[in-house]
């Protein structure tokens, strides 16, 4: 059943020759426009008058977008920036290892030159760890017998002496620094020769002369090298500076401190030296004379060796103990005039 508008309500063409009339006009419009361009100026017109309307119906699309790239970027950029800081980290301990090991050759190119000016036969070694003992100043070496060090080697490094080994380990053994209270060594003013002995001060890291006349040429800044004459140490080898000098009126000493210059708060590798001084031997020890005794200690010893070389004797006639005691009697006599 159809239904169509009243009469009243009829007006134009119906739909189907509406659209085939708009069909034509499309096609003669695109024809036109294909093949003289005739409405490139309207395209722009329109274009023109449309284009505010597009980006307000863009712009939802390219708020999404922009948030999207927006969290994507900021993804991506806190995993560099993580990459990033591995590879800080990485390069940073690459040239921690790197000026470590070139400070270790510096070192031990210095040690080397050092060893060539070193009389006799050395070896290198390197410090383990401190000892447990804080209350003393001893480093532990990698270096112990089966290597062939021994008590009382002296160890060095490039800048002066470091101390001496004081206990020995199948593979390890222990070095007491000079800087150690139980330490002391000989030494010498490089400047003018004068000879005194240095003892460690312990924790403060430094050494005393002891026993210094106040009058004595002692300056700031001199240096004091090892004398050699305690057999231990080879003569000429750097051990400190003197850094304070105290002269007091009232005393009969006076004061000196010094520096250590051996680097060993600042080095791991130091030289033992195998080889001690070359030194004549020691003269024998002559067993001391007693002196001779006087007064009654001599007569009382006397008349005890004769009464005993009389009881070894045996006697012959009874008219002979009269005459062995008579020899006995005399030596008796001889003090009695001395202490006259």
């Amino acid at each position: 059943m159809e239904y169509s508008p009243p009469p009243l309500f009829k007006q134009g063409a119906s739909a189907r020759v509406k659209m085939t009339l708009f069909a034509c006009i499309s096609i003669a419009l695109l024809l036109a426009d294909a093949r003289m361009h005739a409405l490139t100026a309207v395209r722009q017109v329109v274009g023109t008058v449309l284009y505010p309307l597009q980006m307000a119906a863009l712009m939802p699309r390219d708020a999404i977008y922009g948030v999207g790239d927006y969290f994507s970027s900021l993804s991506s950029l806190e995993k560099q920036v993580r990459e990033l800081r591995q590879q800080q980290i990485a390069t940073a301990q690459a040239l921690q290892q790197a000026q470590l090991h070139s400070t270790e050759n510096a070192q031990l190119r210095k040690l080397l030159d050092a060893r060539g000016h070193v009389p006799g036969k050395s070896m290198l070694a390197e410090i383990l760890y401190d000892a447990r003992d804080s209350a003393s100043r001893k480093v532990v070496l990698d270096r112990g017998a089966q290597a062939g060090v021994q008590l009382g080697l002296p160890v060095i490094d490039n800048q002066g002496v470091v101390g001496q080994v004081t206990r020995v380990f199948p593979f390890t053994s222990e070095v007491t620094l000079l800087t150690d209270k139980e330490q002391a060594i000989p030494v010498q003013l490089l400047r003018n020769g004068l000879r005194s002995v240095a003892y460690g001060r312990g924790q403060s890291g430094q050494l005393d002369l002891r026993f210094m006349a106040p009058n004595a040429d002692v300056q700031v800044g001199d240096i004091l090298i090892t004398s050699g004459i305690d057999g231990v140490y080879p003569a000429g080898l750097a051990v400190a500076r003197v850094s304070q000098v105290e002269n007091n009126g009232n005393g009969a000493f006076g004061r000196v401190v010094c520096q250590p210059l051996a680097g060993i708060q600042n080095h791991r590798q130091l030289l033992i030296l195998m080889s001690p001084p070359d030194l004549p031997p020691r003269p024998p020890e002559e067993e001391p004379i007693k002196p001779a005794k006087k007064g009654k200690a001599a007569a009382k010893e006397a008349a005890a060796a004769a009464a005993a070389a009389a009881a070894a004797t045996p006697a012959a006639t009874p008219a002979a103990a009269p005459a062995a005691a008579a020899p006995a009697a005399a030596p008796a006599a001889e003090p009695k005039k001395d202490a006259r």
